[in-house]
């Protein structure tokens, strides 16, 4: 009979303590859209957090990773999900694996992540970002061929927003290429300066107010009026 009754009380205890759970739940989902609706982001991630300690999902986590990178902490968006290249994750995780590498100057596994991305959908963005990162590694082949293709796929109302001034600005992502091209050329062969060149002059002809690619041009047209090597007496 104590063995019934000692069962029975156990039982009770964890009936309790799932209500309890459930109940907590439904609080911290009622909490998480009431900080959605607020623009709160700490509160979104108090909120995702106990979600996912109460009931545990591969979608909350998710989301959580993604709220971390959007807030630019990206070392807590890896810290979630990982750094590791899996099949099965989704297009969401893989996002937040990619820019968050690449925010924290990993261009090399950043790479494998957005390689992953552009093969379920390919486009224009993603080109331009395997682009930059494999001239970053060192395959300016690879680059200029993602580059091709990002100059053919590049709608003129798609813009990319460039940050090296102390106001961020926006040039035609098809300029933004040409530049990059310019930059491929170069790295691939530096004797080649005039293509490089002509390839920026092009992103120049598209938008006149491309700074990055006039102080590019700038110093491109310095090393050719100075050979590499070469030194002031």
């Amino acid at each position: 009979m104590r063995k019934i009754a000692a069962l029975l009380l156990l039982f009770m205890g964890f009936n309790g303590i799932s209500q309890s759970n459930d109940q907590l739940a439904e609080h911290y989902k009622a909490f998480y859209n009431e900080m959605r609706l607020q623009g709160d982001v700490n509160g979104v991630i108090n909120a995702l957090t106990h979600l996912n300690v109460l009931a545990p999902s591969k979608e909350r986590r998710d989301t959580l990773a993604f709220v971390y990178m959007n807030s630019n902490q990206h070392l807590q968006a890896l810290n979630t999900i990982g750094i590791e290249k899996n099949s099965d994750d989704s297009d969401l995780a893989v996002q937040v694996k990619a820019v968050s590498l690449k925010a924290l100057n990993q261009p090399k596994r950043a790479l494998e992540h957005f390689e992953v991305l552009f093969s379920r959908n390919p486009s224009a963005y993603l080109a331009y970002e395997l682009a930059d990162l494999k001239i970053q590694v060192g395959d300016n082949d690879g680059a200029l061929a993602n580059i091709e293709y990002g100059i053919a796929n590049a709608k003129d109302d798609q813009k990319y927003a460039f940050y090296e001034r102390q106001q961020p600005y926006e040039v035609p992502l098809k300029a933004a290429f040409h530049h990059l091209k310019g930059l491929g050329i170069f790295n691939k062969d530096k004797n080649n300066i005039d293509g490089a060149i002509a390839s920026i002059d092009e992103a120049l002809k598209i938008d006149p107010n491309f700074n990055l690619a006039t102080l590019s041009k700038q110093a491109l047209e310095g090393r050719k009026q100075k050979p590499e090597g070469e030194t002031q007496n």
